[in-house]
Parts: C-alpha cells; structure tokens; sequence
C-alpha cells in the first residue's frame, strides 16, 4: 500500500513538474528572442549539467543561462566519459536524412559493388574537392553521389551545368577534378544545379566539400581517407550501434 502511494505521488509529481520545466524553457527562448531580434534561434531545451540552457541556432550550438545573462560559446567536455558533448550535439542537430537527399540529382559514381554511400556537395573549382577525389580514387565498394554544388563563381555555375550536360557525366566530373579537362561551356539541357543549391542553402551548406554519410552525419570539408574510411563504416552499423 505505502510502495504504490509512492509511486502515485511520484507520479504526479513528475506529472506536474513537466509544465513548469516547459514554461521555464519557454522563457528562456522568449527572452533571447527580445534580447537578440536578430538571431534565428532554432530550439532551447535544459540540459542535465551546470544549470545551462541550450540553444541551437542557425547550426551552432550555444548555452545560456536560467536568467539569459550570459550567452556561452565553446565545447563542454564530461570529464567522465572525455565526450565532447556539444560536438555530438551538433553532429545530432545538423544531421541530413541520406534516404531524403534527392539522389536522382546527383552524379552517380560507383566502385566495386558500391555497397557503402556516401553524398558530396562539391564545386568543380574547389581546390580540397579536387584532392579529396583524388584519394577517394583508391576507395573501394562505394557509391559516390556528386551534388553539384557551384558556389564559388559564376564559371563554377557554367562548369557544372556543362558537366551535367555531358554524354556521360561521372566522366566527365572526373576529368574535371582530376585531369583538369572541362567539357564545353555550352549546357544544353536541363540541370539540377539551381535546385541543388536551393537544397544546399536549405541544409545550410556554407563550404565545399561536405559529406553526408548514410547514418546522415555531416563532415564540412575534406578529410584524411583513413578517417573517412572510418566514417563509412561506422554510417553501415545499427544505429545503436554507430558513432551516433
């Protein structure tokens, strides 16, 4: 009898702690709001350490705190675990959905059986997307998909549309990379650049390249193939499983 009052004022407690706890965020993100009019603030929630609040925005991930004081940018690191908490956060909250990434506007290219993926929105004048494909060369078992991304100038438009245009396009895109051989300017048929770069804007896709992996994790930039190799293996695991 006195073991289930308990759990029934357990209950209830927890029952009526969760508008308060509700209403506190509220204020918290009511208040930044007034404070900063100017800032897209995506979500607040309490976080269980050092009374912080936190606040994503834009892709960032910020703290503050009950008062909205003080605004705090950095990492937090558990000296328990040597977890870079607000890195995983922020692999958490810019994660991309691989099965919603509109693959048919993609370049497909594929080595061996292709069983792990990976998409790259790159710019067919970005320096790093040149030496990143150079290493990917000597990946195996993958399947590539290209999102022309042209950001960088108007020719990196032209280019990637004629690109696009080409005969056989994953050729193509490797002669430019690679061999630095660009198909004519002249792009005669209909491309996915301009909706690739409303999607990228979108994903807010600030620099080239960036990988998304299948597991939806984002990497911004190149980086070393062992590390990369580790990645898609990592974006093949059970969910429970995986870095995530």
């Amino acid at each position: 009898m006195r073991t289930s009052a308990f759990l029934a004022a357990l209950g209830i407690a927890t029952f009526l702690g969760l508008p308060a706890a509700a209403q506190d965020v509220d204020q918290v993100k009511a208040a930044l709001k007034k404070k900063l009019p100017d800032a897209s603030i995506d979500s607040v929630r309490k976080v269980p350490y050092a009374g912080l609040y936190e606040v994503t925005a834009g892709g960032d991930v910020l703290y503050t705190d009950a008062n909205t004081s003080f605004l705090f940018m950095g990492s937090i690191v558990d000296l328990k675990t040597k977890e870079n908490v607000t890195e995983a956060r922020m692999r958490q909250v810019n994660a991309v959905k691989f099965e919603q990434l509109p693959l048919d506007s993609a370049i497909k290219i594929q080595r061996g059986n292709g069983s792990r993926k990976v998409a790259i929105f790159e710019d067919p004048h970005c320096g790093y997307c040149k030496r990143f494909e150079r290493d990917l060369q000597g990946i195996s078992d993958i399947t590539v998909y290209v999102f022309l991304y042209p950001i960088l100038s108007q020719d990196s438009i032209d280019k990637a549309k004629a690109i696009w245009c080409s005969p056989d396009r994953g050729k193509a895109w490797l002669d430019a990379m690679l061999r630095e051989s660009f198909p004519s300017s002249d792009a005669s048929c209909a491309t996915p650049v301009d909706q690739n770069l409303a999607l990228g804007r979108d994903k807010r896709i600030n620099g080239t390249p960036t990988l998304i992996f299948e597991n939806g994790e984002r990497i911004p930039g190149a980086m070393p193939i062992a590390e990369f190799e580790k990645k898609l293996a990592a974006a093949k695991l059970p969910p429970t499983a995986s870095s995530k």
